[in-house]
């Protein structure tokens, strides 16, 4: 038997078209991850600071006041899942965030936290 709202606030049409527009499992997994990765007080310290700059490992270990080992983790995480990118110049690596999709992401979700203080 299949569960039936009786108010009929939308129809039965619309519904179908809703419930065909969800995406994948698989999708909805990756995207599960991902706003996981951004639940971590830690990695979200390192994106505020690559969304306002590039920086190495070392800077980044000032800023957030960890060792560098640790931020170095972080960072991992956070190039798995595609948030962060580095690039080599010499012996240095620097980091920034991997492309204005994070940043939005962040900034809009900063946005709406403000919101709350308000």
């Amino acid at each position: 038997m299949t569960a039936k709202c009786l108010c009929k606030s939308v129809p039965d049409a619309e519904m179908r078209k809703i419930n065909k527009g969800l995406p994948e499992s698989e999708t909805i997994d990756y995207l599960s991850d991902f706003f996981r990765v951004f639940g971590d007080s830690t990695r979200l310290r390192i994106l505020y600071f690559l969304s306002r700059h590039e920086f190495c490992v070392a800077d980044l270990a000032i800023l957030t006041g960890m060792q560098q080992s640790a931020v170095s983790h972080q960072l991992k995480i956070l190039r798995l899942h595609r948030l962060v990118r580095s690039r080599r110049d010499g012996t240095t690596i620097y980091y920034a965030l991997d492309d204005l999709h994070v940043q939005k992401v962040f900034d809009i979700a900063l946005e709406h936290v403000k919101e709350s203080f308000k």
